[in-house]
């Protein structure tokens, strides 16, 4: 018997005589050869042993050391040990998001103190039991604003995610609407081009804190010409940043998205991680996803409840709020879990950490010869240097000396292939950001 596959030699020929074939193969017999995935032709299976070796060999091969000064919207934040203690409990550990409220109370309960702090992170009203990631989250925000509005054009400045745009326009690509993207103006959204963009058939405008670049901004006024169009205000936000930061319920967003990661998720190769999304009160029936809330049982007592969930995305197809039916539980206790180690204190103070590194940085790159570091903008633990060359090579360079040196803008931006934006979390030392500086001194020098 396979150890993967419950399935015994004898089941699979009672199931393949009850459906009247002779083969596996027949199975699949109507997948024709061109149209077949690659992993049809799998290889010979593997013991358990030969496995784990393998896995191993090939783990080995990333354990390079590099020491990471790479953001962009992911990490390398601290993560408590107690995170991952807790987390391992077979309590949270096995637990899936429940279909039955009452015979999961402590899951339920979890996930409603997950939303609790995100509504108070972000001083929005309501949050949902969270997302898959930041630019799903995203995408469905737009949607709800294109549902609240009635109207089909959105406008999003050019420095949220390129990652979060180029998924936003995958998802979008057979809907009927108007999608125009803002340029980014020293660092920040261009007011004016929103301003001439927005209509009475403009949806929402959406921004990004801090941006891409590492640019900090106050949307403030860009909300009130929103409002005043009659559009929503969507902010996708990095949650760390908001231990200092102004948060976009202060500015008066209408829903706030971002990714989680940052709040006690390790990096993990891209995943799993989770997205987050709150709004106003009024537009709660718009939010996909789960959503806890709290009540009394027939006694009084304090209890939990899966509620505003129709399940409509499973019996109205493309009239659904949202194909999302279920999310990331077990990365949303996670999160609970390391802001309730962090706490409001101590969330200010990473933040502080963070920007405080990331100045010292700063200083250090722009002693170096030819190295420009921009300050158009505040920033908060991200920003960008202009390089006397490519930042493709530097970065090759710089892994040679131990570093990941940062994210080349170029690949995303075209005209910007001197541009690297450089991340600096809590975790970097003094000596590392020195060693650092010190290694990209010499990678510029080399010809």
């Amino acid at each position: 018997m396979n150890p993967y596959i419950a399935n015994t030699s004898q089941d699979v020929s009672s199931m393949l005589k009850t459906i009247g074939l002779g083969s596996v193969d027949e199975l699949f017999c109507d997948i024709q050869p061109r149209h077949a995935p690659k992993s049809f032709d799998l290889p010979k299976g593997l013991s358990e042993y030969e496995i784990i070796s393998y896995l191993n060999r090939l783990a080995l091969q990333n354990s390079n050391g590099l020491i990471p000064f790479i953001g962009g919207g992911y990490y390398d934040h601290y993560v408590p040990a107690a995170c991952q203690a807790l987390i391992s409990r077979g309590e949270f550990y096995t637990a899936y998001t429940p279909y039955q409220p009452e015979c999961a109370q402590g899951t339920l309960q979890s996930l409603f103190e997950f939303q609790s702090m995100i509504c108070a992170l972000t001083e929005m009203d309501v949050s949902n039991a969270s997302l898959y990631e930041g630019g799903t989250a995203l995408y469905e925000a737009m949607m709800m604003a294109i549902r609240i509005t009635n109207r089909t054009k959105v406008v999003m400045d050019s420095g949220v995610s390129p990652i979060y745009r180029k998924l936003i326009r995958s998802y979008t690509h057979n809907l009927d609407f108007e999608f125009v993207e803002t340029p980014v103006v020293h660092g920040q959204a261009d007011r004016s081009a929103i301003v001439k963009l927005l209509d009475k058939n403009t949806a929402a405008v959406i921004v990004q804190n801090p941006n891409f670049f590492g640019a900090v901004d106050d949307h403030t006024d860009i909300v009130e010409k929103t409002h005043a169009a009659g559009a929503l205000l969507i902010s996708s936000v990095y949650p760390v940043a908001l231990g200092l930061l102004k948060t976009p319920g202060a500015m008066g967003a209408d829903i706030v998205t971002g990714e989680g990661q940052s709040l006690g998720l390790p990096l993990s190769f891209g995943g799993p991680y989770l997205g987050f999304i709150a709004t106003r009160t009024k537009y709660i029936r718009q939010m996909p996803g789960r959503i806890v809330g709290e009540t009394v049982d027939g006694q009084g007592r304090r209890c939990f409840v899966n509620t505003l969930q129709a399940r409509e995305q499973h019996i109205r197809r493309e009239k659904a709020t949202s194909n999302i039916c279920t999310n990331v539980a077990l990365c949303a206790i996670q999160a609970a879990i390391f802001m309730s180690l962090v706490g409001k204190e101590g969330l200010r103070k990473l933040a502080q950490l963070n920007l405080d590194k990331a100045e010292f940085a700063r200083r250090e790159l722009s002693r170096i010869p030819g190295v420009e570091v921009k300050r158009s903008s505040p920033t908060f633990n991200e920003f960008t240097v202009r390089l006397p060359k490519k930042a493709d090579d530097v970065v090759a360079g710089m892994i040679r000396h131990g570093f990941a040196a940062g994210f080349p803008l170029g690949r995303y931006y075209p005209g910007m292939e001197d541009y690297l934006l450089v991340a600096v979390t809590e975790k970097r030392t003094k000596d590392e950001i020195a060693g650092y500086a010190q290694a990209l001194a010499k990678v510029l020098a080399d010809k």
